[in-house]
């Protein structure tokens, strides 16, 4: 079973997203953060089975779930899990924003 380890700027990222749905809706933001963390549990025992994100190269490195309104980027090494960046679906990917976050 693979370990999860949150970056403290993907947390920073999920944090601010919630905040913003919490100004309107803070069950829902309390709602999306549990949705988030369990569906980033699962990794745990199916690391790979994130889909390889549309915008990069075949052979990245990265992976990616989907949770309504957020994106979540991960890369898998060994037997760990290094979740990297939490963004807004409404925002594109580019390749910069992952090659900034270091684990």
């Amino acid at each position: 079973m693979a370990e999860i380890i949150w970056t403290e700027s993907a947390l920073i990222d999920l944090d601010e997203i919630a905040e913003y749905i919490a100004l309107d809706k803070p069950t829902a933001a309390q709602h999306l953060v549990q949705k988030v963390f369990s569906k980033v549990k699962r990794l745990a025992q199916f690391p790979d089975s994130g889909k390889k994100p549309a915008e990069l190269t075949a052979n990245t490195r990265y992976r990616e779930l989907v949770v309504k309104p957020c994106l979540i980027f991960y890369r898998v090494q060994g037997e760990k899990v290094y979740i990297v960046y939490v963004m807004s679906s409404e925002r594109l990917l580019r390749r910069y924003m992952l090659s900034d976050r270091s684990i």
